[in-house]
């Protein structure tokens, strides 16, 4: 049986799948780009912007994100989805306010604190200002990647700022009368952008409040991205639009966005929000594969922890583990695998409410 956790950042969702002891099997830690457009599809699979992995740490970190978007394709980084593991986290394990965990990822090792108010603190590291570290083509102007994008139907001026993923932002004046969606869809794959791009149309309403709509590389429209906030505050202060520290506001919500010093760090705050835990059908495993868990959750043979990496299964000992747990599947009701998968929640939730925080 595979568990999952659902969680979302300001409307932002995400399916969790925990493997920090390495018990998830190749299938899952190196996805098939069709398996994560299956699962993230909100008709015919759970639904979700994409898909999360905690994973055994490579590089002296407490764990490893991979994060895959819901067209199967891998992000670097992702803001909200960091704080969504990092929720995950102090649900599943029973982390105090104050703690922090170092996560490794693509776009280098990120720093999520829990605070007082259930709200998460994310150092987000420095943005990436140089354009072959975006990546983008735009030249450097006064310290910032800008120019203009050439659209069928429009001239933009934008700006591009990395942070660990690529962004553009392209300030206008009424976020309601541009077309949002022909414009996103454009500059997401816009020869300025070799890798592709995260797209943000930013309204300046004050100097510490912002506005952005999101068009997400590998989702099309989402509710917030937190990268992108991020990106955008950066690119605001340096063409003088925004103080170093402003509240921006998305689709699903504010997030709290500082800059104090323009060559350090950018420093995210935010909510992330406990869904649902589920288990997932036979269908919707990936081909040929049902599960590496037991009834109990233990680690079965075929998931043995792997010192740190994850290693290929012995198809031997995966086929058996496949037909004790096939058999399991058939013996054991829907509504009882349902019921394992919501003592998990419960008992992450009653720890969350224990411990006083939202």
């Amino acid at each position: 049986m595979l568990q999952f956790s659902k969680y979302h950042g300001l409307g932002n969702d995400f399916l969790i799948l925990e493997g920090r002891q390495g018990q998830l099997p190749t299938a899952i830690t190196e996805p098939d780009p069709g398996w994560v457009r299956r699962v993230c599809d909100r008709r015919f699979g759970v639904g979700g912007d994409g898909v999360i992995l905690a994973l055994p740490p490579q590089a002296g970190g407490d764990l490893r994100m991979r994060i895959f978007n819901a067209d199967g394709s891998e992000a670097e980084m992702c803001g909200n989805g960091i704080r969504c593991l990092a929720r995950f986290l102090a649900d599943s394990d029973g982390n105090a306010p104050g703690f922090c965990w170092s996560i490794e990822t693509p776009a280098g090792l990120i720093r999520p604190e829990l605070k007082d108010d259930g709200q998460l603190l994310v150092d987000m590291g420095p943005p990436f200002l140089e354009p072959e570290t975006v990546p983008t083509t735009l030249p450097l102007v006064d310290g910032l990647p800008r120019g203009e994008a050439e659209l069928p139907e429009a001239r933009l001026a934008v700006a591009a700022v990395g942070m660990g993923n690529p962004h553009v932002v392209v300030p206008v004046d009424d976020l309601d009368a541009i077309p949002f969606d022909t414009w996103g869809a454009a500059l997401e794959v816009h020869p300025l952008f070799p890798a592709k791009t995260n797209v943000h149309f930013l309204r300046v309403h004050s100097r510490d409040r912002l506005e952005i709509r999101v068009w997400e590389r590998g989702a099309g429209p989402t509710l917030a991205c937190g990268t992108g906030a991020c990106a955008t505050l950066v690119a605001a202060v340096l063409l003088g639009l925004s103080d170093d520290h402003a509240e921006v506001m998305l689709p699903g919500g504010p997030l709290q966005i500082a800059w104090p010093d323009r060559s350090g760090s950018v420093l995210m705050t935010g909510p992330a929000v406990a869904l649902f835990d589920g288990v997932f059908s036979p269908e919707l495993m990936p081909d040929g594969l049902y599960t590496t868990q037991s009834p109990d959750a233990s680690v079965t043979p075929s998931a043995k922890p792997s010192a740190g990496r994850d290693q290929p299964l012995d198809p031997e000992v995966e086929a058996a583990s496949q037909k004790q747990v096939q058999a399991f599947l058939e013996s054991t009701s829907l509504d009882s695998l349902l019921q394992l998968a919501s003592e998990s929640l419960e008992q992450r939730t009653r720890a969350r409410f224990e411990r006083g925080n939202p």
